[in-house]
Protein backbone atom coordinates (compact mmCIF):
# COMPACT_ATOMS: atom_id res chain seq x y z
CA UNK A 1 0.00 0.00 0.00
CA UNK A 2 2.41 2.72 -0.94
CA UNK A 3 0.76 5.91 -0.82
CA UNK A 4 1.57 8.51 -3.18
CA UNK A 5 2.65 12.03 -1.45
CA UNK A 6 1.13 15.35 -3.31
CA UNK A 7 4.27 17.69 -4.91
CA UNK A 8 5.86 19.59 -2.39
CA UNK A 9 3.90 22.97 -1.75
CA UNK A 10 3.90 26.19 0.66
CA UNK A 11 2.96 25.68 4.52
CA UNK A 12 -0.73 26.65 3.72
CA UNK A 13 -0.95 23.45 0.68
CA UNK A 14 -4.37 21.49 1.71
CA UNK A 15 -3.60 18.09 4.00
CA UNK A 16 -4.40 14.66 3.48
CA UNK A 17 -7.10 12.81 1.71
CA UNK A 18 -9.20 9.74 3.01
CA UNK A 19 -7.00 6.52 3.99
CA UNK A 20 -3.92 8.80 4.16
CA UNK A 21 -3.43 9.19 0.36
CA UNK A 22 -1.72 12.40 1.37
CA UNK A 23 -1.15 12.85 4.99
CA UNK A 24 -0.13 15.72 6.87
CA UNK A 25 2.76 14.25 8.47
CA UNK A 26 4.62 17.10 9.09
CA UNK A 27 2.17 18.21 11.48
CA UNK A 28 2.17 15.36 12.55
CA UNK A 29 5.82 15.16 13.35
CA UNK A 30 5.59 18.35 15.16
CA UNK A 31 3.21 17.29 17.71
CA UNK A 32 3.74 14.12 18.04
CA UNK A 33 1.69 10.73 17.09
CA UNK A 34 -1.66 11.13 18.41
CA UNK A 35 -4.50 8.94 18.77
CA UNK A 36 -7.44 9.24 16.16
CA UNK A 37 -9.99 11.90 17.50
CA UNK A 38 -12.67 11.24 15.12
CA UNK A 39 -16.64 11.05 16.29
CA UNK A 40 -16.52 7.13 16.44
CA UNK A 41 -14.17 6.35 18.95
CA UNK A 42 -11.50 3.29 18.23
CA UNK A 43 -12.00 0.32 20.43
CA UNK A 44 -8.88 -0.21 23.03
CA UNK A 45 -7.88 -3.90 21.58
CA UNK A 46 -7.70 -4.51 25.03
CA UNK A 47 -11.40 -4.36 25.52
CA UNK A 48 -12.25 -6.55 22.94
CA UNK A 49 -12.94 -10.23 22.36
CA UNK A 50 -12.09 -12.12 19.56
CA UNK A 51 -15.14 -12.61 17.39
CA UNK A 52 -16.55 -16.14 17.00
CA UNK A 53 -15.44 -17.32 13.18
CA UNK A 54 -18.87 -17.11 12.13
CA UNK A 55 -18.89 -12.87 12.51
CA UNK A 56 -16.07 -12.38 10.54
CA UNK A 57 -18.05 -14.63 7.15
CA UNK A 58 -21.51 -12.62 8.46
CA UNK A 59 -19.09 -9.35 7.86
CA UNK A 60 -18.08 -10.70 4.75
CA UNK A 61 -21.49 -11.43 3.00
CA UNK A 62 -22.99 -8.25 4.20
CA UNK A 63 -19.70 -6.10 2.56
CA UNK A 64 -19.96 -7.96 -0.56
CA UNK A 65 -24.13 -7.38 -0.59
CA UNK A 66 -23.57 -3.55 -0.82
CA UNK A 67 -22.58 -2.16 -4.32
CA UNK A 68 -23.22 1.26 -4.25
CA UNK A 69 -23.29 4.09 -1.25
CA UNK A 70 -23.00 7.48 -0.69
CA UNK A 71 -23.22 10.15 2.19
CA UNK A 72 -21.22 11.90 4.24
CA UNK A 73 -17.78 12.11 6.45
CA UNK A 74 -15.65 13.39 9.35
CA UNK A 75 -12.14 12.95 8.74
CA UNK A 76 -9.63 13.73 11.70
CA UNK A 77 -5.74 14.16 10.81
CA UNK A 78 -3.04 13.00 12.62
CA UNK A 79 -2.80 16.53 13.93
CA UNK A 80 -6.17 16.61 15.17
CA UNK A 81 -7.70 18.75 12.31
CA UNK A 82 -11.21 17.70 11.61
CA UNK A 83 -12.54 18.00 7.86
CA UNK A 84 -16.08 17.60 6.30
CA UNK A 85 -17.30 16.36 3.30
CA UNK A 86 -19.11 14.11 0.84
CA UNK A 87 -18.59 10.75 -0.52
CA UNK A 88 -19.83 8.41 -3.00
CA UNK A 89 -18.82 4.83 -3.74
CA UNK A 90 -19.90 1.95 -6.44
CA UNK A 91 -18.02 -1.17 -6.51
CA UNK A 92 -15.77 -2.66 -7.83
CA UNK A 93 -13.24 0.33 -7.33
CA UNK A 94 -14.67 3.23 -7.66
CA UNK A 95 -15.05 6.20 -5.15
CA UNK A 96 -15.35 9.59 -5.00
CA UNK A 97 -14.77 12.15 -2.31
CA UNK A 98 -14.97 16.06 -2.38
CA UNK A 99 -14.55 18.05 0.74
CA UNK A 100 -15.83 21.09 1.76
CA UNK A 101 -14.40 24.40 1.73
CA UNK A 102 -12.17 25.71 2.28
CA UNK A 103 -10.21 22.38 1.66
CA UNK A 104 -9.54 22.08 -2.11
CA UNK A 105 -9.10 18.44 -2.38
CA UNK A 106 -10.98 15.82 -4.63
CA UNK A 107 -9.98 11.80 -4.63
CA UNK A 108 -11.19 9.69 -7.06
CA UNK A 109 -10.75 6.57 -7.72
CA UNK A 110 -12.24 4.99 -11.27
CA UNK A 111 -11.60 1.52 -10.61
CA UNK A 112 -7.94 0.85 -11.78
CA UNK A 113 -6.08 4.38 -10.67
CA UNK A 114 -6.65 6.72 -7.76
CA UNK A 115 -5.91 10.56 -8.11
CA UNK A 116 -5.61 12.99 -5.60
CA UNK A 117 -6.42 16.54 -7.27
CA UNK A 118 -5.52 19.97 -5.49
CA UNK A 119 -7.49 22.83 -7.02
CA UNK A 120 -5.40 25.21 -5.21
CA UNK A 121 -2.16 24.29 -6.37
CA UNK A 122 -3.55 22.71 -9.59
CA UNK A 123 -1.89 19.25 -9.16
CA UNK A 124 -2.80 15.48 -9.95
CA UNK A 125 -1.31 12.84 -7.97
CA UNK A 126 -1.86 9.46 -9.77
CA UNK A 127 -1.06 5.95 -7.80
CA UNK A 128 -2.35 2.67 -8.79
CA UNK A 129 -5.70 1.63 -6.95
CA UNK A 130 -3.93 -2.03 -6.31
CA UNK A 131 -1.23 0.38 -4.11
CA UNK A 132 -3.64 1.89 -1.65
CA UNK A 133 -5.61 1.01 1.21
CA UNK A 134 -8.70 1.79 -0.83
CA UNK A 135 -8.68 -1.35 -2.40
CA UNK A 136 -9.80 -3.28 0.71
CA UNK A 137 -12.74 -1.43 1.06
CA UNK A 138 -13.92 -1.14 -2.86
CA UNK A 139 -12.71 -4.93 -4.06
CA UNK A 140 -16.00 -6.91 -5.78
CA UNK A 141 -15.56 -9.62 -3.12
CA UNK A 142 -14.44 -10.11 0.50
CA UNK A 143 -13.50 -12.70 2.67
CA UNK A 144 -12.13 -11.92 5.82
CA UNK A 145 -11.68 -15.59 6.91
CA UNK A 146 -8.83 -16.75 4.04
CA UNK A 147 -7.57 -13.23 3.22
CA UNK A 148 -4.21 -13.08 4.13
CA UNK A 149 -3.97 -9.28 5.53
CA UNK A 150 -6.47 -9.84 7.99
CA UNK A 151 -4.69 -10.02 11.31
CA UNK A 152 -8.18 -10.10 13.56
CA UNK A 153 -11.62 -9.96 14.01
CA UNK A 154 -12.87 -8.37 17.07
CA UNK A 155 -16.08 -8.00 18.99
CA UNK A 156 -17.83 -5.77 21.69
CA UNK A 157 -21.76 -4.19 22.10
CA UNK A 158 -21.37 -1.39 19.92
CA UNK A 159 -18.39 -2.51 16.51
CA UNK A 160 -16.95 -5.32 14.96
CA UNK A 161 -13.49 -3.94 13.81
CA UNK A 162 -11.47 -5.67 11.70
CA UNK A 163 -7.79 -5.77 11.75
CA UNK A 164 -5.64 -5.56 8.57
CA UNK A 165 -2.02 -5.17 7.57
CA UNK A 166 0.25 -4.99 4.76
CA UNK A 167 3.64 -4.50 4.66
CA UNK A 168 5.32 -2.87 1.25
CA UNK A 169 9.41 -3.54 1.14
CA UNK A 170 11.34 -0.37 1.86
CA UNK A 171 7.89 1.26 2.67
CA UNK A 172 6.60 0.01 6.20
CA UNK A 173 3.82 -1.64 7.46
CA UNK A 174 0.66 0.17 6.99
CA UNK A 175 -2.62 -1.00 9.44
CA UNK A 176 -6.55 -0.71 8.28
CA UNK A 177 -8.96 -0.45 11.55
CA UNK A 178 -12.79 -0.82 9.71
CA UNK A 179 -15.42 -0.53 12.10
CA UNK A 180 -19.08 -1.84 11.58
CA UNK A 181 -22.02 -1.64 13.75
CA UNK A 182 -22.41 -4.66 15.73
CA UNK A 183 -26.01 -5.16 15.03
CA UNK A 184 -27.14 -4.18 11.44
CA UNK A 185 -23.05 -4.51 10.28
CA UNK A 186 -22.90 -0.99 8.43
CA UNK A 187 -19.62 0.51 7.85
CA UNK A 188 -18.86 2.81 10.22
CA UNK A 189 -15.47 4.04 10.59
CA UNK A 190 -11.95 3.34 9.64
CA UNK A 191 -8.39 4.16 10.42
CA UNK A 192 -5.23 3.93 9.07
CA UNK A 193 -1.98 3.79 11.00
CA UNK A 194 1.17 4.61 8.64
CA UNK A 195 4.24 3.06 9.09
CA UNK A 196 5.19 6.08 11.48
CA UNK A 197 2.84 5.72 13.71
CA UNK A 198 0.42 8.18 12.83
CA UNK A 199 -3.29 7.64 12.63
CA UNK A 200 -6.09 8.99 10.25
CA UNK A 201 -9.61 8.35 10.77
CA UNK A 202 -12.73 8.80 8.62
CA UNK A 203 -16.25 8.45 9.90
CA UNK A 204 -19.29 8.05 7.71
CA UNK A 205 -22.34 9.11 8.08
CA UNK A 206 -26.06 9.88 6.28
CA UNK A 207 -25.57 6.54 4.69
CA UNK A 208 -27.95 5.85 1.41
CA UNK A 209 -27.15 2.33 0.11
CA UNK A 210 -30.13 2.59 -2.81
CA UNK A 211 -28.77 5.78 -4.15
CA UNK A 212 -26.82 5.46 -7.70
CA UNK A 213 -23.74 7.99 -8.00
CA UNK A 214 -23.56 9.47 -11.80
CA UNK A 215 -20.60 7.50 -13.37
CA UNK A 216 -19.30 10.77 -14.40
CA UNK A 217 -18.43 11.33 -10.61
CA UNK A 218 -15.31 8.46 -11.36
CA UNK A 219 -13.92 9.80 -14.29
CA UNK A 220 -10.05 11.13 -14.05
CA UNK A 221 -8.89 13.48 -16.94
CA UNK A 222 -5.27 12.43 -16.87
CA UNK A 223 -4.90 15.60 -19.31
CA UNK A 224 -4.64 17.48 -16.27
CA UNK A 225 -0.96 15.68 -15.56
CA UNK A 226 0.13 17.14 -18.99
CA UNK A 227 -0.94 20.47 -18.62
Amino acid sequence: MPLPQQRPASANAAPGAPLQLAPNQSAARANGPRAPQGPVAAPSQTNLDSADPATADKISAYWNSVQTLTGTFVQVDPDGTRKTGDFYMQKPGRVRFEYDAPVPIELIANGQSVAVRDRKLNTQDITPLSQTPLRFLLSERTDLARDPHVKGVYQDDLYISVVMEETIPMIGTYRLLILFDAKNYSLKQWIVTDPQGYDTSVALYKLDYTRRPDPKLFVINFERMLQ
